[in-house]
């Protein structure tokens, strides 16, 4: 008999201990959580050294800008552009930019969840993705910035065509619809 209740109270430990933990588990991700996570990702600088690798594909970009309208612009276009994006990066609101991300993150992931993340990113793989990822998001943009140039420069065309249809509709229009005295 002592046995049945010994084990009966096991097994109701066991149950509640893992309800306990599933529970804990399920709960909303707190704000202390969500900022540690952050900071085992290293976020923070993980921006910098994101917005830095964006920085030549940015300057290239500026680059071809210039080369296509270089008879309209001033000699010193792309140098002022250049320095004007690299000022706006270098005064980017980094702390408060981590901080609007925080209720994100609590809306989205439990402790858990978080909890998970945190273990993920402190292991070798997780640290190798964590050193990895500005180089591959340097190397994603080189690669993606042709594509990205023609698709906007396709639908700046498409934008400038619309445009003057709608300048013809309703300079057509208003010489309609404006009477005529004599």
């Amino acid at each position: 008999m002592k046995r049945l209740l010994l084990m009966v109270g096991m097994v109701l430990f066991l149950s509640w201990t893992c309800v306990a933990q599933t529970s804990a588990n399920d709960t909303p991700a707190t704000k202390e959580d969500v900022e540690n996570y952050l900071q085992v990702v290293h976020s923070h600088d993980m921006l910098k050294k994101m917005a830095g690798a964006m920085t030549p594909a940015m300057h290239k970009l500026m680059h071809e800008q210039y080369l296509k309208h270089q008879d309209d612009l001033p000699a010193d276009y792309e140098t002022k552009m250049n320095a004007m994006m690299d000022d706006m990066l270098a005064n980017m609101p980094w702390d408060e930019m981590m901080q609007s991300m925080t209720p994100v993150y609590q809306k989205h992931f439990t402790k858990g969840d978080i909890n998970s993340l945190i273990a993920f990113y402190s292991s070798p793989t997780g640290e190798k993705i964590l050193r990895e990822m500005p180089a591959i998001m340097s190397e994603a943009m080189q690669n993606m910035m042709p594509v990205m140039s023609k698709y906007m420069e396709t639908v700046q065309q498409r934008l400038m065509k619309e445009t003057e249809v709608m300048i013809a509709q309703s300079k057509k229009s208003s010489s309609v619809n404006t009477p005529t005295h004599n």
